[in-house]
């Protein structure tokens, strides 16, 4: 590439930045990207004059940077880089990578970007000393980065606060690392400053993001914001045999970000349909390792409750090139359930008295999801505690918390509440409960075709080719002689009875009357 077109160049990427002010800020971040580009490319081009070949490989370089560098770009379309230097074209691919974030949260999508100084982390130097102090405390002597994967901040911000800390005589240079770098070893007087911080809280994991940014969070990813259309719904109910009528009631009950009652008789598949609803919409959204609350630690990321979608790994070499913050984690939208198990500490922030970390509540880990009450009305807990603890969040949408310190916040409720019980709703809760939850959905019994389409849907997955003689002898005798009504769990439940009964006998799985008769008498020896 000649000087003049390196001008050129310079000079046209000016005016289009120039222009493009008023285009927001991912526009502007595309233009500067593109300038980077093509400064990078002119820069691997000039370090190549040496060569014999240097002129040759510049025009033909200039020619292909050129080519994919086009001044008046849509922004929506992703730019590629391609040349002969594959390192090169993979860095400057990368470098584009980093305004996918910026699109799109233009397009309504949250997105955590990762703090570029102290002020953006929402935290103080303190706070992240306490932390670093109390890793050193426990692991020895780590380098910088190691410190900065530990509770997921920028090395350039750890950096400066280690710098200090050394200062402080709190941590000692332990030897040389990469990039820069060094081994950090705490200190005697970083020691005994760091035993009195773990009696304060043991926790040194990923730094708290601050309540004020949780708040904004939740707001943007709200499951009231989310539609689910028909498609989305059988969709999501695709491994399941369910009622057209059944799925039509369903639809606008998901759609309103409410609450809804599931009843039913016992085996009628309220859990399987509580469980699934969450798949209609379809997304993910992210939400925080943990909370900073004025100095208490609410733990919000649950590897038991929430399912972690894994990220594509974007760095070159120590750097992390994804513009995600790490303290943040990309969920599936949560279902949460809870059973007869369910308490009132879980409904409310419990703090581990050994190591002062604590807990959040179940509502707080499922919003922006499902949260499903399953076998409500058998809790340990009396219901009426539970309906007067809930009354006001179902109506307005937030719910007040207790923190240890005594401080009382609100926080977003912002699920779907989803009440399943095989008993009367008006039995168990009274007119004013029962206007709250505006949907009230009764699973009801399968029909005839609908029981065979179960059979033949199971059989193949238990390892048997579906009789239609057989299942024929079922409903006659065991069925409509004695008037037993059909349940969406039983043929599930007789397939794995005459599965088990073949393999005692060691005969060759198959649907026969005989196996039917056994497996019957046991299934419904009580029922």
């Amino acid at each position: 590439m000649s000087a003049n077109d390196s001008e050129s160049v310079a000079v046209n990427s000016q005016a289009v930045n120039s222009g493009s002010e008023k285009q927001g800020r991912t526009a502007s971040n595309a233009v500067n990207t593109e300038e980077l580009l093509a400064s990078l490319s002119m820069l691997n081009l000039n370090s190549r004059d040496d060569s014999p070949e240097s002129d040759a490989e510049g025009e033909q370089q200039g020619s292909i940077v050129a080519a994919h560098l086009p001044l008046k770009k849509s922004i929506s379309e992703p730019m590629r880089v391609i040349g002969k230097d594959q390192h090169l074209s993979q860095l400057f691919n990368r470098v584009q990578s980093l305004l996918k974030g910026d699109s799109e949260e233009a397009e309504g999508h949250f997105v955590p970007h990762c703090p570029e100084s102290l002020e953006e982390t929402g935290l103080t130097q303190d706070e992240i000393e306490r932390l670093i102090l109390k890793y050193l405390l426990a692991k020895g002597t780590q380098t910088g980065r190691q410190i900065c994967s530990q509770i997921k901040l920028p090395f350039s911000i750890v950096d400066a606060i280690l710098k200090r800390a050394k200062q402080d005589q709190l941590v000692a240079f332990g030897g040389t690392a990469e990039m820069g770098d060094y081994e950090f070893t705490i200190t005697e007087l970083g020691r005994e400053r760091a035993r009195r911080y773990t009696q304060e809280c043991t926790y040194f994991g990923a730094a708290p993001v601050c309540f004020k940014d949780y708040l904004k969070a939740m707001e943007a990813q709200s499951i009231a914001k989310q539609e689910a259309t028909e498609a989305d719904l059988k969709a999501a109910f695709s491994d399941l045999i369910i009622n057209p009528k059944m799925l039509d009631r369903l639809g606008p009950a998901v759609n309103s970000g409410r609450g809804m009652f599931l009843f039913g008789e016992a085996g009628n598949g309220k859990t399987s349909i509580a469980e699934r609803i969450t798949k209609a919409f379809g997304s993910t959204i992210w939400i925080p390792r943990c909370l900073g609350i004025d100095g208490d630690i609410i733990r919000i990321f649950d590897p038991g409750l929430h399912e972690e979608v894994v990220q594509e790994v974007h760095s070159e070499g120590l750097f992390d090139l994804s513009g995600i913050d790490p303290r943040w984690v990309q969920i599936v939208r949560p279902t949460v359930i809870a059973g007869g198990e369910l308490t009132m500490k879980e409904l409310e922030i419990t703090q581990n008295p050994q190591t002062k970390i604590c807990e959040a509540p179940l509502q707080l880990k499922s919003n922006c999801g499902t949260f499903v009450i399953d076998d409500f009305g058998r809790q340990r807990m009396p219901v009426d505690e539970l309906l007067n603890r809930w009354i006001v969040p179902l109506e307005k949408r937030y719910d007040f918390l207790n923190l240890p310190s005594g401080k009382k916040i609100q926080v977003p409720f912002d699920q779907l509440i989803i009440f399943s019980t095989n008993l009367e709703p008006k039995d168990l809760v009274d007119a004013a409960f029962l206007r709250r939850i505006p949907y009230k959905i009764e699973a009801l019994d399968p029909t005839e075709e609908e029981f065979r389409a179960l059979f033949e849907l199971m059989a193949p997955m238990m390892g048997f080719q579906f009789d239609v003689e057989a299942f024929e002898y079922l409903v006659e005798t065991h069925y409509k002689a004695v008037n037993r009504p059909f349940r969406a769990c039983q043929p599930r439940d007789l397939l794995l009875q005459v599965k088990n009964f073949c393999v005692y006998k060691e005969v060759p799985r198959k649907l026969t009357p005989a196996a039917f008769d056994f497996a019957v008498e046991n299934y419904f020896s009580v029922m």
